[in-house]
């Protein structure tokens, strides 16, 4: 008998079931991922400052992989990706420290609940529970330690993490620079402000971001357009040309 990682009932495969939500998913963790301490560990293997966008995507991709995938499948993945870090680790000659691994899932977990609240509605607390669920058993995978092991303790040890392990560095400055560069002046300033809807208080504060304004009307009218069936429509117009089949394709399910 084969069996899903996600149940396919879940409100974990709602939220990754749709490309705009897994959207904002990267681009909250975008900006939350420069002001980590353990951001130099992307930029030792160079791909990180030569692809950003890439870089960080396809970390998302392979959440939603997992999602979607047979417990085998899943474990399958999971287990390639620390694969990739200890190569990584071996090639460096020095260890990735454990809470930067929780920083990472952290990110997913929060964003997955606040890209989901921003674009159709507000989580039960039952649903949060389920999205938790999901991730933590991706960490126990990973062989994590210190998984808070419910929802609402995560939520305590969420904001030890954040206060211990971001920094505003000249990392975050060049990161920043680096996603402006590969987007250009318009989708790069889409980017800010949908960061600043989704980020906790602490990122938006290290981050200097004001509240998020212009992007609740571009929200209103993106919504009226998916209603209708012209969601993809709107997003084709707004994604660099490399990313739209890849985006497009995050829809299927």
């Amino acid at each position: 008998m084969t069996f899903e990682f996600v149940h396919p009932q879940s409100i974990v495969r709602r939220i990754w079931g749709h490309s705009d939500t897994i959207l904002f998913v990267f681009a909250g963790a975008s900006a939350e991922f420069a002001l980590n301490k353990a951001v130099d560990w992307l930029y030792f293997t160079g791909k990180l400052p030569s692809d950003p966008l890439g870089r960080l995507f396809s970390t998302v991709l392979y959440a939603r992989r997992i999602v979607f995938a047979t417990e085998d499948a899943a474990h399958h993945t999971i287990d390639q990706i620390t694969h990739i870090h200890r190569a990584v680790e071996k090639s460096r000659g020095d260890v990735i420290p454990d809470w930067a691994y929780r920083d990472v899932l952290y990110m997913l977990i929060h964003y997955s609940i606040a890209a989901y609240e921003v674009l159709h509605r507000q989580l039960k607390d039952e649903e949060k529970d389920d999205v938790y669920d999901v991730f933590y058993r991706m960490g126990q995978r990973m062989q994590l330690k210190q998984l808070p092991a419910t929802y609402r303790e995560w939520l305590i040890d969420r904001d030890r993490h954040m206060e211990a392990d971001l920094v505003h560095s000249p990392l975050t400055d060049d990161l920043f620079k680096q996603y402006r560069k590969h987007l250009g002046g318009f989708r790069y300033s889409l980017l800010l402000e949908v960061q600043k809807t989704v980020v906790p208080d602490k990122v938006r504060r290290q981050l200097h971001f004001n509240k998020p304004g212009w992007i609740f009307g571009l929200l209103g009218i993106y919504k009226i357009l998916r209603a209708v069936g012209l969601g993809w429509f709107a997003k084709s117009l707004l994604l660099p040309k490399e990313y739209k089949r890849q985006v497009r394709e995050l829809d299927n399910r």
